[in-house]
């Protein structure tokens, strides 16, 4: 058997991925407790860092679309989308949030009105307000910003200038032509793989521990280690085969179908559901996320340390999340984007995604809300991956909408691991944008294998700090790449502009 064509980068990402794991299971107190402490210091020291690039990312976004560099296509003069909108949208919405917004979107709304909140005592009228106001800050734009920042940019360097698809490529202008070749464009790259590794791993123990719950309250399937390896293994042959079918085939479909079904679901919770209370909390959301945006946008409580920790616990941390699943997700959103123009592209990352995140919170997170208020259940003391199926249970067809979540998490567990494989084989075949079969195959049994060890070694939360921490030196990356792209973009409309008779 031919082994695959790599680069170094991808011996030296397996490597480090495979220290780490190692440390993981042989240590994993040690590996908590240390990088415990390094992302401690990182939040302390560095929290208004994180504020100020990912809001640098959002006023991007809008320069970008409002000036004359919009226009720009990100392709060739007569190269069209290869996807259609709603394929487009699916597949990065798939890829950006899916099993995340499922694991979160209950949990997180219920913990910011009645556990931890960010300024109200819990469980007063302005904690719950404040709940799903958070919620969507940290899921809406300064998320879906960063994504676009950095999809947009890979975009325009791959399909336009004819750059190969890796992160060292778009550093170029910056750092000479050698960059790729050299030890600077090795150390981006490898941070890159190793930044996507983890996150998905992470992710991929998550979505198992999920789809275990759900299945423990359908069918009172046991709760154990082995049931969710079984989960994992099986998840795994799904997602190699739809790897193996290919972008236009496995990932289109699966985005698709899953988006239509994911709706379906939010449809009924809310016909089942306090329909009015979902649709007044909404409103209400929206003036509120816009009213205090800003705001929200530069909150330290530098006086109050009690809520800095608040800060530092939801929204540094998820800052820090979006840094570093960055060129993961950037890089997908890249290769489907082919052919739209960079007004185009930003606006439809930056506020299609934004919007149906806020009515998935406010759906899910009004029905859970409304449980606990009026004293139905205490949606609080259920554990995260259990939350959904907990308060599915005091609706009408709770069955049947906790069986549609299973499904619906499964098939974003699949498309998020495929299109990780399809990104790292990317990456570590030098920027190709048909990467072998073989080469996603091997990083999709990596992620699971990863992915099984954490979830047997309890190294979890370990790894988890590994990806914030990285998210450190990438968000400097990013920065760069902004710059290197305003200067690129600039030169070629200065050019354009003086051939003009």
């Amino acid at each position: 058997m031919q082994l695959p064509k790599v680069s170094n980068v991808f011996w030296y990402a397996v490597v480090i991925c495979a220290a780490i794991v190692l440390w993981g299971v042989i240590f994993p107190e040690q590996l908590n407790d240390t990088t415990t402490a390094i992302t401690t210091f990182i939040y302390d020291k560095f929290g208004w860092y994180y504020m100020f690039v990912i809001m640098g990312m959002i006023i991007l976004c809008l320069f970008l679309m409002f000036s004359r560099l919009g226009k720009l296509k990100l392709g060739q003069k007569d190269d069209q989308p290869e996807f259609s909108y709603p394929a487009w949208f699916a597949m990065l919405f798939s890829a950006g949030m899916g099993i995340g917004l499922m694991f979160f979107t209950t949990a997180e709304t219920i913990s910011h009105a009645f556990i931890s909140t960010p300024n109200a005592e819990p469980g007063t009228k302005q904690a719950i307000i404040e709940s799903l106001q958070y919620t969507s800050f940290h899921w809406g734009f300064h998320g879906w910003g960063l994504y676009a920042i950095v999809g947009l940019i890979l975009a325009y360097f791959n399909f336009r200038v004819g750059m190969p698809g890796l992160i060292s490529a778009t550093l170029e202008p910056l750092f000479g032509k050698k960059i790729m070749r050299g030890p600077v464009g090795v150390i981006v790259d490898t941070l890159a793989i190793f930044a996507t590794v983890v996150g998905v791993s992470s992710t991929l123990g998550l979505g198992s521990a999920q789809i275990n719950s759900g299945l423990n309250f359908l069918f009172n399937a046991p709760k154990t280690f082995w049931f969710q390896l079984l989960i994992l293994g099986i998840a795994t042959v799904l997602f190699i085969a739809s790897a193996w079918s290919g972008l236009g085939r496995g990932i289109k479909y699966l985005s698709t179908i899953n988006l239509w079904i994911a709706t379906a679901l939010v449809v009924t919770l809310f016909l089942v559901g306090p329909s009015m209370y979902i649709l007044n909390m909404f409103t209400t959301t929206i003036g509120k996320y816009a009213g205090n945006f800003i705001e929200m946008s530069f909150e330290l409580k530098p006086v109050d340390a009690d809520k800095r920790q608040w800060i530092n616990d939801w929204t540094i941390f998820y800052w820090a999340w979006w840094i570093s699943w960055a060129p993961f997700v950037g890089m997908f959103i890249a290769r489907v984007s082919k052919g739209r123009t960079i007004r185009e592209f930003v606006a439809g990352v930056l506020l299609a995604p934004t919007i149906v995140t806020m009515l998935f919170f406010s759906v899910f997170g009004t029905s859970a809300l409304n449980l606990e208020q009026n004293g139905i259940a205490k949606i609080s003391e259920l554990a995260t991956d259990t939350a959904t199926f907990g308060m599915f249970e005091h609706y009408p067809l709770g069955s049947i909408l906790s069986f549609v979540t299973v499904i619906v998490i499964a098939i974003f567990f699949i498309t998020s691991a495929d299109s990780a494989t399809f990104v790292l084989g990317m990456f570590s075949t030098s920027g190709s944008l048909l990467p072998e079969n073989s080469v996603k195959i091997v990083w999709g049994l990596l992620l699971s294998s990863m992915a099984a060890i954490l979830m047997y070694s309890g190294g979890l939360d370990g790894i988890q700090n590994m990806l914030i921490i990285a998210a450190l030196p990438f968000s400097v990356i990013i920065i760069m790449m902004a710059i290197s792209f305003l200067k690129t973009a600039k030169k070629e409309t200065e050019v354009k502009r003086s051939n003009r008779p």
